[in-house]
């Protein structure tokens, strides 16, 4: 009788058994209920999950004022500009949803990506390239496709990777052995390759034995983690898609350029694709295709095309080994404009081939006005190209002097950073690594001896040096910080990062075009647990940086720079913590 004689008295009646007689008030009654239940409901949904952040947020609020929250446990395998939640909504024609598609500045996540359920610290270099931790990437799609062709395996607590592919299942090393009757890849002529849709990377893996880079990549596909597999065993590899773009990379700088069963319709689009492997290719150069359409079943149409296309561009074709066909690009200038029937022409003078950052795909045949000396034969061979500056180094007012200067730097430098600062190049605890402002490739030069590989990263906003790191033998990408970097989560062990300030501030007015939290998040997306991040900059910016290390989870100390440089640069030497998150998130 509480509850009832509580009642307005026009309900009672409903209630004691009466008919029920709905009025206005009984609405409004019954709407001003549902509402309080709602908003209960969210704000107790609210409080129990985590907030989410973004990096807008988060710099509006000072960057590192306080801990950055871990992301979802969902999100262990973070690729912000390869997201299929956004590229599934975008169109297929010429694969451009499977390109670099970034969220909108202020929009990424502002959270620390976790390790997966069972991370291990990863197996070192040179273990590393025949088997990894199968839980630092729990996916066995490809051993299970793919393990007949000796891609990989999954064996105990271990992948396994005896060397295959699927145009060389009997192993890599047998399958150079038989391209090295046509390519210089022993005598240190040949340097720097690029491996087209690479799988596990296995063929740069083992071509590192012939002091041979390769920059391997494929894109985010239905292998999904590919280029993931790739990094975690030490290989120079990188997240990309050939589709409505150039590639990141500058013009006539890959000594040779190889695509096994990468599926790339080279001649299709004009012949889009395979005018922008001309541009990457050195003069005197190799072009090596395996698989489809060489000599394949019901592709003879397209096979044709592809000589017919190549002798266009007076390409020697040199042999043809099966399915394994080999050209030889010319040395001297193009041959170009001919008589061809593929509309093939140079472009205008106004075209900068170098220019590669989000810059659509020319359906005309760059020309670089060094060509002749960055040849093969015209560059020195390995290791002496790696001191001595090149043709396109000249073209930079000073630069040869500048190229010098920068490397008697770095080598001072990288001995201060050994010997005072206690970080570990030149031990099994670092493979990866990576110069976010790479210039010259100085840094990377003066580790080249340890047992190491560099991603020299050249702003996209800076003077275009990429050509003259490429000339000396070592590999890079162009690349903006203000957007995340084409690359998984935990794929570095140590990251390098000379005039960070420079890497977010307009080149021309100064201003800031983003905030050096966003940068040194993403810095910890991709770094290892345990990884090393060194930071140079002024004494402001370091101080910046450390308080942002603190946010982040890092263990951060301050140096002076060398004392014989008479720098007022302050040096960040962080290590990245290795925490999990707790079981009841995972």
């Amino acid at each position: 009788m509480g509850l009832l004689s509580s009642l307005p008295h026009h309900r009672r009646g409903a209630l004691s058994g009466g008919g029920w007689q709905w009025s206005f008030l009984d609405v409004v009654w019954g709407v001003f209920l549902i509402a309080v239940v709602v908003f209960l409901a969210l704000v107790f949904t609210l409080r129990r999950g985590d907030p989410v952040l973004t990096a807008a947020s988060v710099a509006r609020a000072g960057g590192g004022g306080g801990a950055v929250p871990p992301c979802a446990a969902s999100e262990v395998d973070l690729l912000p500009c390869e997201d299929p939640r956004r590229s599934s909504r975008l169109s297929r024609e010429m694969n451009y949803y499977r390109e670099r598609h970034c969220p909108a500045r202020g929009e990424a996540l502002a959270c620390l990506v976790p390790p997966p359920r069972g991370y291990r610290v990863p197996v070192p270099w040179p273990e590393s390239l025949h088997k990894i931790w199968h839980d630092n990437m729990p996916y066995g799609k490809i051993a299970e496709r793919k393990g007949h062709q000796g891609w990989m395996k999954h064996e105990g607590s271990h992948f396994i990777f005896p060397g295959g592919g699927t145009m060389f299942p009997d192993g890599a090393e047998q399958y150079i052995e038989k391209l090295s009757q046509y390519v210089p890849l022993k005598t240190g002529v040949v340097r720097t390759g690029l491996d087209m849709g690479c799988g596990v990377a296995s063929l740069g893996g083992f071509l590192l034995k012939e002091n041979i880079m390769t920059l391997s990549f494929a894109p985010r596909d239905s292998h999904k983690s590919q280029i993931q597999f790739a990094l975690e065993r030490g290989i120079p590899s990188f997240l990309l898609m050939l589709g409505t773009r150039r590639l990141p990379f500058p013009a006539q700088s890959f000594d040779f350029v190889h695509c096994s069963r990468c599926l790339i319709p080279f001649t299709a689009y004009n012949g889009s694709y395979l005018i922008e492997a001309d541009r990457l290719l050195r003069p005197g150069g190799y072009l090596i295709i395996s698989g489809p359409p060489v000599r394949w079943k019901n592709q003879e149409k397209e096979w044709d095309e592809l000589q017919a296309m190549a002798g266009a561009l007076c390409y020697k074709l040199i042999t043809v080994d099966g399915n394994t066909a080999i050209w030889k690009k010319p040395a001297e200038a193009s041959c170009l404009p001919n008589q061809n029937g593929f509309g093939l022409d140079l472009c205008s003078t106004n075209d900068d081939p170098d220019e590669a950052w989000y810059f659509k795909l020319n359906k005309c045949v760059s020309k670089v006005s060094v060509s002749e000396e960055i040849a093969i034969g015209s560059v020195p061979r390995w290791p002496d190209r790696l001191s001595k500056p090149s043709a396109r180094a000249s073209v930079i007012n000073n630069g040869a002097s500048l190229f010098q200067a920068d490397s008697q730097k770095w080598a001072r430098r990288v001995s201060y950073y050994k010997k005072s600062l206690g970080v570990k190049l030149g031990s099994t605890h670092i493979r990866n690594v990576m110069d976010m402002n790479a210039f010259f490739g100085g840094f990377a030069a003066a580790i080249v001896s340890d047992p190491v590989w560099v991603m020299n990263v050249v702003p996209a906003q800076k003077p275009l040096t990429l050509g003259v790191i490429y000339d000396r033998g070592l590999i890079g990408v162009y690349h903006d910080w203000c957007e995340p970097f084409s690359t998984y989560p935990r794929t570095y062990d140590l990251i390098h990062a000379a005039a960070i300030d420079s890497l977010i501030s307009d080149p021309i007015s100064g201003t800031s075009r983003c905030d050096l939290f966003n940068v040194m998040l993403e810095m910890d997306r991709i770094l290892r647990p345990e990884g090393t991040a060194v930071i140079r900059a002024s004494p402001d910016v370091v101080d910046k940086a450390a308080q942002i290390a603190r946010s982040i989870r890092w263990k951060a100390q301050v140096h002076d720079s060398e004392p014989e440089s008479g720098s007022t640069e302050k040096i960040l030497v962080a290590t990245k913590t290795f925490w999990k998150l707790p079981l009841t998130s995972q």
